[in-house]
């Protein structure tokens, strides 16, 4: 009998370490911008070695989704629901979008967190509703000034605006995000070393203006004189080799440029520009450097933001914490095809991705950027809403270096992370009920290649529209006709099956309808509840709009 009792007290013994086991850290890194292919381990020419090492010793999802755009992203990402759902993003004769208020029953993830004793830290841009310590963190770098990469002009320290020297020098939003969390980091190991964090550090980089560093930008300042196409070329080999994609390459759309129109920031920036991705032999040398420098700059603000995250790490390294922190990686939306001209003006004359200049990548380098994608960011065909996401924690994820298929989308974190905490989300706030989220967790999927059960995913962005179930995809950009694909073997949207297969168009429309019927009926009813709110308060409707990308 001994050896028996010993056994059950052995076994017993497991299951109670296992039980007790602390819950995972967590941080959850967000890009701005950034195109599907634009890091090494998703087949980039961009030099970024952290991120690269983490897919090395992690996982990375290949058919991994975000909302096509800015705010959106952000309010599904921390919430859980999709944007509409929330007011974060426009519904028919309804309104919402970046001046959307969320319901009371849309809390974001710290809020969620915070039984299982997790403090939570934010470091970098915000876009959601509402100030950040009032969203469940403890505390925050809100780089609200998005239109100058080298100065703090306009942030706030745990929302209270920083003030800024006359003579301030140095600075660079992107290594400023990092010296804010690594500080963040080191209060919570000298105070807090009992408690699991989770730390949300959204990244500007590299969203426009393509603002970099000198340094950075000479290591890539002749790479792209080859041109988009030869740049697309190389990246998908390399992405068919590592077996990211099975798909072909989207052909280039020369018909497609910016979606929104600015012919006066054309004429500012010179002969160079270009709003078109036209066969590049077409260009004049001026044309060809210029485009060749631009996308120089997104390269070189892509590695530097991967140079901070190596100090992030190097961080959690230090204070003991890497085994057990789970880092999350992913962008907001695909590159973007944006031309404009913004907040100082664009000097001609000043070095390209200097503070004087204002520079947007365009639809040339933006194609190439999504590899093998169509379209780009604000479109939700493929290349508006494919995105990298690299999960690594080497106390959690025993995989290495491997590929995870399974369709999955940002409604998916808040679930993922609230099970790894050991938490249930609850079904009310304060006593108001709170609907049915479509986000599923991914923690099985952590463990293995598995495809995750969901009935469909749905987007919606400025008229643009999709719906994904199973591997059929249903799309249409605004005022055009709905294009079905089967994404087994065409992510990249080439054989439009609409005509061939009505049926099934039929089958996900009705779907898609189906959907938007809801949102909007929940929609309706808390804006009437807003309204009312408000009302007996003696207060008038929205607060003021600041639209940021």
């Amino acid at each position: 009998m001994r050896p028996i009792v010993a056994l059950l007290i052995a076994v017993l013994g497991l299951g109670y370490h296992l039980c007790a086991a602390p819950p995972p850290n967590v941080v959850l890194i967000l890009a701005d911008d950034l195109g599907y292919s634009d890091l090494g381990c998703y087949g980039g020419d961009i030099a970024t070695p952290n991120l690269d090492a983490l897919a090395n010793t992690g996982i990375r999802f290949t058919q991994f989704y975000n909302t096509a755009r800015c705010w959106p992203s952000r309010g599904a990402l921390l919430t859980g629901y999709y944007a509409q759902q929330i007011h974060r993003d426009a519904l028919p004769k309804l309104g919402g979008g970046g001046s959307g208020i969320r319901q009371s029953w849309a809390r974001l993830l710290p809020d969620y967190l915070k039984p299982a004793g997790y403090r939570s830290y934010h470091s970098g841009k915000w876009h959601i509703d509402g100030p950040v310590l009032a969203g469940g963190f403890d505390r925050s770098l809100d780089v609200v000034n998005q239109g100058n990469f080298f100065t703090a002009k306009g942030n706030l320290i745990d929302d209270v605006p920083v003030k800024v020297p006359v003579d301030e020098k140095g600075y660079y939003a992107t290594i400023a995000t990092a010296d804010h969390a690594i500080e963040c980091l080191k209060d919570h190991a000298a105070n807090y070393k009992d408690k699991p964090f989770f730390h949300y550090i959204p990244f500007i980089a590299p969203h426009f203006p393509l603002h970099a560093l000198p340094q950075d930008i000479a290591k890539y300042r002749d790479k792209y004189l080859a041109g988009w196409e030869a740049l697309r070329t190389s990246r998908f080999k390399r992405q068919t080799e590592m077996g990211i994609t099975n798909t072909t390459l989207s052909a280039l759309e020369p018909e497609v440029g910016p979606p929104y129109a600015f012919p006066d920031a054309i004429k500012k920036l010179g002969d160079g520009e270009i709003n078109r991705p036209i066969p590049w032999t077409s260009l004049t040398d001026e044309q060809r450097r210029f485009q060749a420098t631009k996308m120089a700059i997104h390269a070189a603000m892509v590695d530097r933001m991967d140079q901070e995250i190596g100090r992030i790490i190097a961080q959690l390294k230090a204070m003991g914490a890497y085994e057990n922190t789970l880092i999350l990686f992913a962008s907001d939306n695909g590159a973007s095809a944006e031309i404009m001209v913004r907040n100082g003006g664009h000097d001609p004359q000043a070095e390209m991705g200097s503070e004087a200049t204002f520079l947007c990548l365009g639809p040339g380098f933006s194609s190439a950027a999504n590899t093998p994608h169509r379209r780009h960011k604000t479109w939700v065909h493929e290349g508006g809403i494919s995105t990298p996401l690299i999960a690594h924690w080497p106390a959690g994820i025993s995989a290495q270096n491997e590929l995870r298929h399974t369709p999955a989308h940002v409604v998916d974190i808040v679930p993922t992370i609230i099970e790894l905490a050991g938490l249930k989300k609850p079904t009310d706030w304060k006593g108001v009920p709170m609907p049915e989220a479509p986000g599923k967790s991914l923690v099985a999927a952590l463990k293995s290649d598995i495809t995750i059960a969901r009935d469909s995913l749905w987007w919606l962005h400025e008229d643009n529209k999709a719906i994904r179930i199973g591997d059929y995809k249903l799309v249409a950009a605004k005022d055009d006709p709905w294009e079905l694909y089967d994404l087994r073997t065409d992510r990249a949207e080439q054989h439009n099956l609409a005509s061939q297969m009505p049926d099934k168009v039929k089958e996900l429309t009705q779907s898609w309808e189906k959907q938007l019927v809801a949102y909007s009926e929940l929609a309706q009813k808390t804006l009437s509840e807003q309204t009312k709110g408000k009302a007996g308060k003696g207060k008038k409707g929205k607060g003021k709009d600041v639209v940021q990308e």
